[in-house]
């Protein structure tokens, strides 16, 4: 059965942006929840999560319908390929949000920090921006933005780095806190690896539009 492949490619775009959006709202909300205490936002974001995966599992059957039925070549064939495996990241992004959002639910039962460590929120707000950045990068096919968002990773990690040594003074200061530590390790964790799957993502854009593997280079 024959199809209109450059229609098809559109609504795949279309999809996929859909998909982009749907997981930054997470990340936003996510990282409302923990700087803010905002509990609401945390339960949003708990309740929320089958939306993306539905949505990953629709562009997967995209992608093989146009690879079976219209065989993409060039820029098409990478954009399907690339699609493949950004929704995949979409997913994983979404599900280390949840993560955090269960955390801040559970703090709020009296189990948290009383204040959460500035390295932390900040680790958010960049984690977050990183996002917002790759997606505007996706849209535009803006390599250049994507390399900006590359760089940007290396303050995320420094970030985290801060956080874990702060913990680990919480804990030798006040052995009582030490759960109240293990969950910043955990939660700047899950922000490094959504600093670094955006990073992947940022990769898989360049591959879009340059044809070139940078991946554990440049």
């Amino acid at each position: 059965m024959a199809i209109d492949l450059q229609t098809e490619i559109l609504n795949l775009r279309r999809s996929l942006l859909a998909m982009g959006a749907a997981t930054e709202r997470r990340v936003a909300l996510a990282s409302r929840a923990l700087v803010d205490g905002d509990i609401a936002a945390a339960q949003e974001v708990k309740a929320g999560d089958t939306e993306v995966d539905t949505m990953e599992v629709e562009l997967e059957t995209q992608c093989m319908r146009i690879l079976a039925l219209g065989a993409p070549v060039a820029h098409d064939l990478r954009f399907v390929l690339s699609v493949v495996r950004i929704s995949s990241d979409f997913e994983r992004i979404a599900d280390l949000s949840r993560g955090i959002a269960k955390k801040v639910i559970r703090w709020s039962a009296g189990n948290g920090p009383t204040e959460v460590p500035g390295a932390l929120c900040d680790m958010a707000s960049a984690a977050q921006a990183m996002l917002a950045d790759v997606l505007a990068a996706l849209s535009d096919e803006d390599a250049d933005r994507c390399r900006e968002v590359r760089r940007a990773d290396r303050q995320v990690d420094n970030l985290n780095k801060e956080v874990v040594a702060m913990s680990r003074q919480l804990i030798q200061d006040d052995v009582t806190r030490t759960a109240e530590a293990i969950d910043m390790m955990q939660i700047a964790q899950r922000l490094e690896r959504i600093a670094d799957i955006a990073t992947n993502i940022a990769e898989d854009v360049i591959f879009l539009v340059e044809g070139r593997v940078v991946r554990h280079g440049e």
